[in-house]
């Protein structure tokens, strides 16, 4: 087994938001292998995420972002304390939120924030243009839904500093690290000449 020096546990704590304890845990249980100890950290860190996902998050920032003067988009991002509002990651991650909203102009957060009136009209373009097996029907119109809508829902997005990811997976992350709920609870973007 590799040898395990204080500086990876370190690394390790700092980049999965855990303790020094289940930083070493982790790379012991990976032989000294970091990245396979990380990535078992970052599955142990977004099920807790998970888990938190149902605290009420009533603290929070309004932040915006500004593109040349042309474009530019308001969020509020919300968590549990406002000793986490006010610290730097939660300021950065309120301001990647938006710039998300500025560059993807998405129309909704999440897909339960989509009109029942505006899926009512979608499925029935779907179905009226449907043209695969009848077993299949219910399954495959399910996923043209979501696909449908996966650019315009904000959390189902690629995450714009890293595509390997969704908006979701980055927003799941910074709670497995600050250890409380984090939610974007509304935003809004503008566009020089652009209404609505």
């Amino acid at each position: 087994m590799a040898e395990i020096s204080v500086e990876q546990i370190k690394k390790l704590k700092e980049l999965s938001g855990a303790g020094l304890t289940d930083a070493k845990k982790a790379l012991v249980e990976a032989g000294g292998d970091f990245d396979k100890a990380l990535e078992a950290m970052r599955k142990k860190g977004l099920t807790k995420a998970e888990k938190r996902g149902d605290r009420e998050t009533r603290e929070g920032l309004v932040d915006s972002y500004i593109h040349d003067g042309r474009l530019g988009a308001i969020v509020e991002v919300n968590c549990e304390t406002s000793f986490v509002a006010k610290t730097d990651e939660f300021k950065t991650l309120a301001h990647q939120i938006a710039m998300q909203v500025a560059s993807m102009a998405p129309l909704y957060v999440s897909e339960d924030d989509i009109p029942e009136d505006v899926k009512a009209v979608k499925i029935k373009e779907l179905e009226e243009n449907f043209k695969g097996p009848e077993n299949m029907k219910e399954k495959i119109l399910e996923g043209q839904m979501k696909k449908a809508f996966s650019d315009k829902v904000l959390m189902n997005q690629p995450y714009i500093l890293d595509d390997s990811k969704t908006v979701e997976q980055f927003i799941k992350e910074a709670i497995a690290k600050t250890g409380e709920n984090i939610t974007v609870r509304q935003f809004k973007r503008i566009e020089l000449g652009v209404t609505e």
